[in-house]
This record gives structure tokens, C-alpha cells and sequence, in this order.
């Protein structure tokens, strides 16, 4: 372990030395028996504790910790976290000064433990006026693949994808919602394991690796969201996926009520996906066993539970991770090999009921402003240059979803009408012309606005759903809206 010699203020605003955080870190090892390794950025303490046998921990006993003072290192932060359970590791990440970055992975033995640390030290005032953030992460072991030309069939991406890069473990495609033996332009890889990812990632980045004589875009797909399975033993929601445009909710209902009648509360469809709530869990259970797989009007449906949207008030769910609650931004939850992560189709944006539903609030989306000085230099830029985290509209989401995909920009059209009390009420059509059909030719919410701008997120914001049902079936839709 190798400490640089700079003074730093401790806990109590006194200046700490380099040889003072030397001495208290080796204190902290003499204490503990762990030991403690600093590369790559990160500084390890743990990994696996003195004593362990045995594979590591697995997935789920990992929480982030975010808005650390940067002056506060590990003689401060452990035994904190050492309150929730026994530690495997503390990975706190760090700057060639010798601070820490801001940000910490702290993995216990057990997910009930790392579950109690979210529970108990989310928001904990580590020090006056200073409150951490901590929720759970995940290794994301999904990339999004995007421009793939839209006659290949899952084998095919599967074959192509093993072929140059390692550790693939699944692909997901999904089928072009009016033309069902085409894919979306996109797929999901599921590699064995994070690095296999990251590796991969690195491979394909540079935007010149063609598939297929395509130049294919490569970016983190948003990690799969896990509810623990207190929660999901409570779920009596089906997603079913994969179905016909023209499939109305009233013959959903009637397929799905075939193996029992009267079972099914009520359906809600959602341009070629739906979700069917039922009276009881037992019923969806069984209804899910039975009807995946079948056909319903020519379409071959996969059905599956609901995943529940997270209704804490504390922690709103963003398109990148988790950000902090009330108004200081927790520093964006990194992806563990890069610092970031990327996602598509989860918009920021307002808050606001979408057919019945009631979405998620905005995230708090940074707005400093910095003085800009003489002199200082400026570079021209693209947009789409940016990270996704560069935005906080639903409509700039959905513009880079479309580059992205290599798409031509949406097309906002306004219309209004006026309501009984006078007030002229406003709605968008937002076309996407490069998947514009005579099935589905626009995308229109179904609520009106008082503001052009609030139209046209909301606009942006329907149309971001219907073209990314995977998040929008895990972000967007609560078990227990009206």
C-alpha cells in the first residue's frame, strides 16, 4: 500500500498528513487482519477478508456509496459500513492526488447484509452536512447492440457475436412490432460475466466494426433490474410480450381467461406488449405456465411476471442507474470498468401519467453553471459526441436514440383543441420516419398539455416507451396503478 505524502483535512476540518492517512489505514489493517491493495484507480481493502473459503459472494451483495467527502478514506468509512454486516471488500476509488474520487463498492458476504446497509445508511450524515448515498449494484453483463440489420435472425446475431467476442451467453432480439420476421435494428448480448462485457465493449467501441458490412453502435445496456423475492412472491402481474398491433386488450383478456374463466382484473396493452393483472397470484402463476408460447392472432407470445417499479420516494430510477434523493445529486452511479454506463429508451423527464399509469419523477439532474472566464478555450462539439447523462429532456433522448440507431431525426407535429373550461389544450404526433409504416405511421399520447414544452416531452417521452419496451416494462408501469 503506498500513500502519497500530501496533507489532507480529517473529519473535523483539522489538515491530516500523508503519514498521518498512511498510519491510520495501516491501523485499520492491524485491527481488521485485511489487507489492502491500490490499482487501476481503486484502492482494495478485503477481497476476500482474511479467513474465507469458498467462491466470493454472489451477485446482489454489492452496494454503491456515493457523495463520499473527499477527504475521508478508509480508517473513517469501514467501520460505518461494518455496522450492516461482516465486509468482503471495500473498493474506494481514487485520484493520482490521493484523495478518493467521490465514490465507493462495498460487497458484504450476504445480500441481507447489503440490503441492510441500503436500509440503514442511504442518506446517512457520515458527516455534518454530509449525506452519503447508498443503493445496490450490479455487474452489468449486457452491451446493446444497435444498426444491425433487421432481416438477421437471433442464430444469426448469436453466431456472429460468439464469433468476435468471447463469453457470450445469450442474445436477445426483438421482432419488428408490424413485420414480425424482422428484429428492431437492435439486440441485447448477455455475457458470463462483467469483464467478458467490458472486454467485449472495448472491442467493438471505436464506431468502425462493421457486422454484416454495417457499422454496428456498442454501448452498456441498463443491468436488468432485480427485486427481491419477498417482492416478486406478491406479484400477480404478467408481462406478455411479442404480440400483433392489431391484438385489442379485449381478445388478451379472453385468451388468457381460457384456462379459467373470470381470473383476469384487467389488461393493458402498450403497441405490442401488454400486461395482465389478475385477481389472484395463484392464477397468473398457473396463466403464465400455461400461455407462454401460444399463439394469440398468428403471434407466438412470451409471457412472464411483472417486474415492480421500485416506489420509494427516497431513490428515483434513471435511465443510468439511481441518483440521489431531495436536491443534491449523488454522483452518477458508475459503470465499475469505464465510470459510466449507458442506457436507451429510459427518458428523463417530467412526471406524468402515461394510459393510466403513473411514471417515475424526473431524475435531479445537475444544473450548475460555472463562470466562464477570458481565455478560457472552446471546442466545437456534436451532440451526439455526448454521453446520455449529458441530457435531461425526454425529447433530446429520444433525438439521440434515434442517432443512435442510425435513424433520421423524429418529427414533432402540434396539434390542440380547448377544453370545457376555455383552455386551449396541446398534444404532439412524433414521427419517426425511418420505421414509419402504414401500420404505424406516428405515436401520439394520449394526454393533453397546457405547454408546447410539456407536449412535447410528454410526446418524447410516449414514444421512448413504445420503442423500448424492456425498460419501459420495468421503469414505467406500477402493479398497483389504477
Amino acid at each position: 500500500m503506498h500513500e502519497e505524502n500530501k496533507a489532507a483535512p480529517n473529519g473535523c476540518g483539522k489538515i491530516r498528513s500523508g503519514t498521518q492517512n498512511e498510519a491510520a489505514l495501516l491501523a485499520l489493517m492491524e485491527k481488521t487482519g485485511y489487507s489492502m491493495v491500490q490499482e487501476n484507480g481503486q484502492r482494495k481493502f478485503g477481497g476476500p477478508p482474511p479467513g474465507w473459503e469458498g467462491p466470493p459472494p454472489p451477485r446482489g451483495c454489492e452496494v454503491f456509496v456515493g457523495k463520499i467527502p473527499r477527504d475521508m478514506y478508509e480508517d473513517e468509512l469501514v467501520p460505518v459500513f461494518e455496522r450492516a454486516g461482516k465486509i468482503y471488500e471495500f473498493r474506494l476509488m481514487m485520484e493520482f492526488s490521493g484523495e478518493n474520487r467521490g465514490y465507493a463498492f462495498v460487497m458484504y458476504t450476504t445480500k441481507e447484509e447489503a440490503q441492510l446497509a441500503i436500509k440503514i445508511l442511504n442518506n446517512y450524515e457520515i458527516r455534518p452536512g454530509k449525506f452519503i448515498g447508498v443503493c445496490v449494484s450490479l455487474d452489468n453483463c449486457r452491451l446493446f447492440i444497435g444498426a444491425i440489420p433487421k432481416e438477421k435472425k437471433k442464430e444469426e446475431i448469436l453466431n456472429e457475436m460468439k464469433k468476435v467476442t468471447e463469453g457470450v451467453v445469450d442474445v436477445i432480439v426483438y421482432p419488428n412490432a408490424t413485420d414480425k420476421t424482422k428484429n428492431r435494428g437492435f439486440a441485447f448480448v448477455e455475457y458470463e460475466s462483467h469483464r467478458a462485457a467490458a472486454m467485449a465493449r472495448r472491442r467493438l467501441i471505436p464506431g468502425t466494426f462493421q457486422l454484416w458490412g454495417h457499422t454496428i453502435q456498442v454501448d452498456w445496456a441498463d443491468p436488468e433490474k432485480e427485486v427481491d423475492e419477498e417482492t416478486m412472491q406478491r406479484v400477480k402481474v404478467l408481462y406478455v410480450r411479442n404480440l400483433m398491433m392489431s391484438t385489442t386488450e379485449d381478445t388478451i383478456k379472453a385468451e388468457f381467461n381460457k384456462f379459467k374463466p373470470g381470473v383476469v382484473e384487467r389488461v393493458k396493452k402498450l403497441r405490442d406488449y401488454a400486461f395482465v393483472h389478475f385477481f389472484h397470484r395463484d392464477d397468473a402463476i398457473a396463466a403464465m405456465s400455461v400461455m407462454n408460447g401460444k399463439c394469440i392472432d398468428g403471434a407466438s407470445i412470451e409471457v412472464t411476471l411483472a417486474k415492480p417499479v421500485n416506489k420509494e420516494g427516497t431513490w428515483k430510477q434513471h435511465f443510468n442507474g439511481q441518483i440521489s434523493p431531495s436536491s443534491e445529486n449523488l454522483l452518477g452511479f458508475p459503470n465499475k470498468e469505464d465510470g459510466h454506463q449507458k442506457s436507451l429508451g429510459r427518458p428523463a423527464s417530467l412526471s406524468v401519467r402515461l394510459n393510466g399509469q403513473q411514471s417515475p419523477g424526473p431524475p435531479e439532474v445537475e444544473r450548475c453553471t460555472y463562470p466562464f472566464f477570458p481565455g478560457i478555450k472552446l471546442t466545437p462539439i456534436s451532440m451526439y459526441s455526448l454521453k446520455s447523462s449529458h441530457f435531461s429532456s425526454a425529447a433530446m433522448h429520444l433525438d439521440y436514440f434515434c442517432n443512435k440507431n442510425n435513424w433520421a431525426p423524429p418529427e414533432y407535429y402540434l396539434y390542440s383543441t380547448t377544453s370545457q373550461d376555455g383552455k386551449i389544450l396541446l398534444v404532439y404526433k412524433v414521427l419517426i420516419p425511418s420505421i414509419a409504416d402504414g401500420s404505424q405511421s406516428y405515436f401520439m399520447p394520449d394526454k393533453l398539455c397546457t405547454t408546447v414544452e410539456g407536449a412535447k416531452e410528454l410526446a418524447a417521452q410516449f414514444t421512448l416507451l413504445h420503442l423500448a419496451p424492456e425498460q419501459a416494462y420495468i421503469t414505467l408501469l406500477s402493479l398497483n396503478a389504477a
